[in-house]
């Protein structure tokens, strides 16, 4: 089965580059002005005209209004719109009708009973992806470092197509893959050497771990 990787929160081409060269399918662009990882969108245009045909492009955005959607989308035509807000199933197929863009709708999750605010987005959203609710105090609704029980997906759906995001590195990459057999998986803390700053290395690490786990599930 094939795994689709994201890197998010890139903000270099040094960064972007790490990300294509290790075969990340997607890359992730943040629009949220509190994220270390926030970039313009005049900034992303230009780092998705790099990865034009080598990866998908998605812009990520927190409860965002239409003119700064629009903002964005005129200036780095993203291939997929990432919602990480509070948006209401109205509002992610307002966005959709709007640009006629593939939305993924991102959801936090703690424990088994979050799996049912999958219902009212589906047959809405594209895609979803779960990840972990951030701790007490954080104004990042994502890009935390902290993981979920992954065991929880077990419950969900067979048709429910995801990314698994919160607190995955090269050390824990294996298990994620093994318990939760996720369709995509997305990274951003964990393969940076301070908040919002990517490390090559760790990129590299990371891809080599999670080849080394497909490795020894195939074997």
């Amino acid at each position: 089965m094939a795994l689709d990787i994201k890197i998010c929160g890139l903000k270099t081409e040094a960064a972007l580059a790490s990300a294509i060269d290790g075969g990340a399918s997607h890359v992730g662009f943040i629009f949220f002005p509190k994220s270390p990882r926030y970039v313009t969108p005049q900034e992303a245009g230009v780092l998705r005209a790099r990865a034009s045909g080598k990866a998908k492009a998605v812009a990520v955005t927190v409860d965002a209004d239409d003119a700064f959607l629009d903002a964005i989308v005129a200036a780095m035509e993203p291939d997929m719109l990432q919602l990480h807000g509070a948006e209401s199933p109205e509002r992610v197929a307002a966005v959709k009708a709007r640009y006629g863009l593939p939305v993924m709708k991102a959801l936090a999750v703690q424990e088994a009973a979050d799996l049912a605010r999958v219902a009212p987005y589906r047959g809405i959203a594209d895609r979803f992806l779960f990840d972990a609710r951030p701790p007490a105090g954080s104004e990042l609704p994502g890009g935390n470092g902290v993981r979920f029980d992954w065991t929880i997906l077990a419950g969900l759906d067979a048709g429910v197509d995801y990314m698994l995001s919160g607190g995955l590195d090269a050390a824990n990459i294996g298990d994620a893959l093994r318990l939760a057999n996720p369709p995509g998986i997305d990274i951003s803390s964990g393969v940076e050497s301070a908040p919002g700053v990517k490390d090559a290395a760790l990129i590299e690490a990371f891809f080599k771990a999670v080849a080394a786990a497909r490795n020894d599930r195939a074997a």
